[in-house]
């Protein structure tokens, strides 16, 4: 008789309902194409935008973005499934019409590659807590306070992090008075940039020169949330760190520092920029940055991670102006996950591959308990 453990079954969950379904769908392809499979089984679950989840084939090539073509999971593209919610059992039960749900298979991790709202923001991470299933990344309240880039900024104003000036517009002030929901951006100075509030992959983002060009953009910004962020332009070096839990009771880890050198044509690190077109992008690691600041921005990553309450992993944002100045400018719980994405960069520098960052995550899903914790 074979004495092999079993493999560990995976649960990698993609697509959603926000608009960053297509990006979620390319993190998974990567995913797919690079797990490792003498280690983990997969089961590959996608979710439509109408929210329905559905079994999908193990195809990375059906979910990459080819050319400036984008992947979506469909209603139709597998049988309808869905985690069973309940701590007793950890089930993907299928749920075909007319029929009694049935219990596909058992998994013991699931891995969100979900990106913004009904995913992100600590939904999903909820759902997993009531169903007792272990999952990597943060949990519930920090995946919906990093999530909401209004709170993020109140958190780590009180954790005594650096963060540049912003104004908050609400759907009820931009309904009740639009002109003094505008006259409330005048101190900023001009530019800045207008963005969802819960929102991210630089979706309904703006950089707006002059108020005669503002309300369109917070327009923009409220077809993704009625809740908008507007924040001064900084002048500085877009700075990206990785952060991943210590296994045990090991301190976090940060990885070496990736900076956003050149956008070409476009005004910022936008969606196109960041996903449709390579043209004039570089994206160096590790960043051109001394010594003593490059542990001084690993440092305060770190002190941003633990301030939030993250768990698995994170990408942390900075602003670093020419005369050293930093300004945090968000923490994302689930960073953009395809091989050429800048979380994977910065720790394939620091000495873990994509296929190796994967098993890590994994590994730290599973060692972590449910609940509260």
């Amino acid at each position: 008789m074979s004495t092999s453990q079993p493999r560990t079954r995976v649960a990698v969950v993609f697509g959603g309902r926000s608009s960053e379904h297509a990006i979620s769908c390319a993190t998974a392809a990567g995913v797919l194409a690079a797990i490792d499979r003498e280690r983990y089984d997969v089961v590959p679950i996608g979710i439509s935008k109408a929210g329905q989840w559905v079994l999908m084939p193990d195809d990375p090539s059906a979910l990459a973005i080819q050319g400036k073509k984008l992947p979506e999971v469909t209603n139709d593209a597998g049988r309808e499934v869905v985690i069973a919610p309940s701590p007793d059992q950890h089930d993907i039960l299928v749920l075909d019409a007319g029929q009694t749900p049935q219990a596909l298979t058992s998994v013991d991790v699931v891995l969100p590659l979900l990106h913004g709202p009904f995913g992100e923001d600590g939904t999903l991470q909820g759902l997993l807590e009531l169903a007792d299933l272990r999952y990597v990344g943060s949990g519930v309240t920090a995946s919906a306070v990093m999530m909401d880039k209004h709170m993020m900024k109140i958190v780590f104003e009180a954790a005594g992090l650096p963060v540049g000036p912003y104004v908050v517009i609400t759907d009820k002030q931009w309904r009740r008075d639009k002109d003094a929901a505008m006259a409330s951006v005048a101190p900023l100075r001009y530019p800045v940039f207008v963005k969802p509030a819960r929102a991210g992959s630089s979706v309904g983002i703006s950089k707006v020169d002059s108020r005669d060009q503002l309300e369109a953009a917070i327009e923009l910004a409220r077809e993704s949330d009625p809740k908008v962020v507007i924040e001064a332009g900084i002048v500085g070096r877009e700075m990206e760190c990785g952060v991943l839990e210590g296994h045990g009771s090991d301190l976090p880890r940060a990885s070496e520092l990736g900076e956003i050198e050149e956008i070409g044509e476009h005004a910022f690190y936008d969606f196109e920029a960041k996903y449709l077109n390579d043209d004039g992008l570089r994206l160096a690691c590790p960043a051109d940055v001394s010594a003593e600041d490059t542990a001084r921005i690993k440092e305060l990553s770190i002190k941003a991670f633990d301030a939030a309450g993250c768990e698995g992993l994170a990408r942390v944002d900075w602003f670093y102006t020419a005369e050293g100045t930093l300004f945090l400018n968000e923490i994302n719980t689930l960073p953009g996950f395809t091989p050429v994405s800048m979380f994977p960069a910065v720790w394939r520098e620091s000495g873990l591959d994509y296929t190796d960052l994967i098993t890590d995550l994994i590994e730290l899903a599973r060692e972590r308990k449910t609940g509260l914790r």
